[in-house]
């Protein structure tokens, strides 16, 4: 067996550091098993004079392996002929396995480092251990150099967007005010690579590969970029910097995957992008979420707050160590400065996303992609001409928060709503539009790299917050599970608060088409929509569905609100 689990090379900017890294994730079973003995003879060949190393199996030998797994690394280096390597290193979920990290300008080299150090702890049971540090050294420089990092310096601006929730919405938001500004714009998101507004190259582009796409194209002068989780633990940030980033939350998604098993780590993830903001930039912060907050300690950027309370302790310290912020007076979207009145932007029921303030995560995209556009240096006129041009249709933001009105007066809302924020986002819509004494019909469904329990919750979610609720599954994102584990855990959250009587159907659009039938006048059915958005949209049509223009849904709220 060997002692290497993974290497994966990071082409840039990652969660360990601000610059390409080599990843390990190696199985430490030889130290966490062999006899005192061996584990202070192997110390003392990689320089740890003095250590106490714990008995094996315990927690302190688990630490005693991070740190001289750690030296372990610096010593081959420094024996190959590289002096002064940074290092970092971290437990995971797995008590016998951890990650260590270190920069790389060389790939061969780089990788040649990780794998003498596997087999260094591959030889930790035989006496030959400190011959293998020898011959690991050896190799790791006779290694050809390899390639260098393939991370992009940017030639114009880029704004990073990133977060759990909202940060499509968030990005599509920015990329749509500077082209109001005349600017021609690419953004790469879950959806592809757009250049002026126009799909480019579909496919899931919020990894590194997006923002390269998005630069490679000649006459952009502005980047908006999405940047997820995934890319930034699996290949790193296709950039050296940004020049504004965004972080619209932290919440609970995809954990238990990439070794991130906790928000707290999740968050430390997402604040890689800040990270790299360059100094003379903006980072802009939720200052609602804790964790987003926090992360002004790791940004060398000015910190742009925004909150949709205005007296938030958080804007008053920002503002006061001469930062920004973005907030709510008097139903106003507003810009405070240090030392200076408010400045009114615009007012919220002039902005057609927000549903006339209805929708809370709506206001919050807003004030995020009102303090980005300003302080990638957007004219104030301009964003207001695309704060309130911006709809949540089709044409400018498909798939999230989209509204139709079908024959019989009954209401369609179609969002991704993809974990427990985003499905209580789309709950919420959807009561602040139905009619008094109406119902709310549900269409519910999971993607499969979740995590039981969050599948569980979404369940207790959705049958908790409808009248109605309906199992669609989506069959194109099983991702490993069945539908039949999918259904269970959906139920079985949803029975926790009495709702057993669910109907399951094997697409997303049966589903819509059920609960249509089913539906009342003043009734708003809601779809999770993920593997068939274009399918639902065409059903739609096909049914005589309209999509809603701001007026339609504001007169709408006003029904609702009796």
């Amino acid at each position: 067996m060997t002692s290497l689990v993974e290497l994966r090379v990071l082409e840039g900017p990652n969660l360990y550091f601000p610059r390409a890294a080599i990843k390990l994730t190696l199985d430490i079973g030889t130290i966490a098993e062999a006899s005192d003995e061996t584990v202070l003879r192997f110390a003392r060949r990689i320089g740890l004079s003095t250590t106490r190393p714990g008995a094996p199996g315990s927690g302190f030998r688990q630490r005693f392996a991070m740190r001289a797994v750690e030296r372990l690394v610096r010593a081959v280096a420094q024996e190959s002929g590289t002096s002064r390597l940074a290092v970092r290193v971290r437990p995971t979920a797995e008590h016998n396995q951890l990650v260590v990290a270190f920069p790389w300008r060389n790939r061969g080299r780089a990788e040649a480092l990780g794998q003498a150090v596997a087999h260094v702890l591959d030889a930790l049971p035989s006496p030959d251990v400190e011959a293998a540090v020898t011959a690991g050294a050896a190799e790791v420089a006779a290694a050809a150099p390899g390639a260098r990092p393939t991370t992009i310096t940017p030639r114009i601006p880029v704004v990073a967007v990133t977060g759990t929730n909202g940060k499509t919405t968030t990005s599509r938001m920015i990329a749509h005010i500077a082209q109001a500004d005349g600017k021609l714009v690419g953004w790469s998101n879950t959806d592809g690579i757009y250049i002026d507004g126009e799909l480019v190259e579909a496919g899931d582009y919020s990894g590194p590969s997006g923002a390269g796409r998005v630069l490679a194209h000649r006459g952009v002068e502005l980047a908006v970029t999405e940047t997820a989780r995934g890319g930034i633990l699996l290949k790193g940030i296709g950039l050296t910097r940004n020049d504004v980033s965004v972080v619209t939350n932290v919440t609970a998604d995809h954990l238990g995957m990439q070794g991130i098993d906790t928000v707290d780590q999740l968050a430390e993830v997402k604040a890689v992008v800040p990270r790299i903001t360059r100094s003379s930039g903006w980072s802009v912060l939720n200052a609602d979420d804790p964790r987003v907050l926090a992360m002004r300690a790791v940004i060398r950027a000015q910190p742009w707050v925004f909150s949709r309370d205005p007296d938030s302790p958080a804007i008053r310290e920002v503002l006061n160590s001469g930062g920004r912020a973005t907030t709510v007076i008097d139903g106003w979207v507003t810009v405070m400065r240090p030392g200076a009145d408010p400045e009114p932007l615009v007012e919220l029921v002039e902005v057609p996303m927000t549903l006339a303030g209805l929708s809370r995560f709506n206001v919050e995209n807003t004030l995020a992609a009102a303090s980005a556009a300003l302080a990638i240096g957007i004219s104030w006129q301009s964003v207001i001409t695309g704060l309130t041009s911006f709809l949540p249709d089709a044409e400018h933001n498909p798939g999230r928060m989209n509204f139709f009105s079908l024959p019989g007066e009954v209401t369609v809302v179609m969002d991704l709503a993809h974990n427990e924020a985003g499905l209580e986002a789309l709950l919420e819509i959807m009561q602040g539009v139905r009619r008094p004494g109406s119902r709310v019909l549900l269409g519910l469904g999971a993607v499969g790299d979740r995590t039981d329990e969050l599948i569980d919750t979404l369940g207790e979610i959705g049958a908790k917050g409808s009248e109605v609720v309906a199992i669609g599954h989506k069959q194109h994102y099983l991702r490993g599970r069945t539908m039949d584990e999918i259904d269970v855990l959906l139920r079985a959250g949803a029975a926790r608060v009495g709702v057993v009587d669910i109907e399951t159907y094997d697409t997303e659009v049966a589903c819509l088409a059920a609960l249509v039938a089913g539906a009342e006048a003043g009734d708003v059915v809601g779809l999770m929509c993920h593997a068939e958005r274009q399918a639902a949209y065409d059903w739609i049509e096909a049914h005589g569905g309209t999509g809603d223009d701001p007026e339609t849904l504001a007169a709408k709220v006003r029904v609702a609100r009796g």
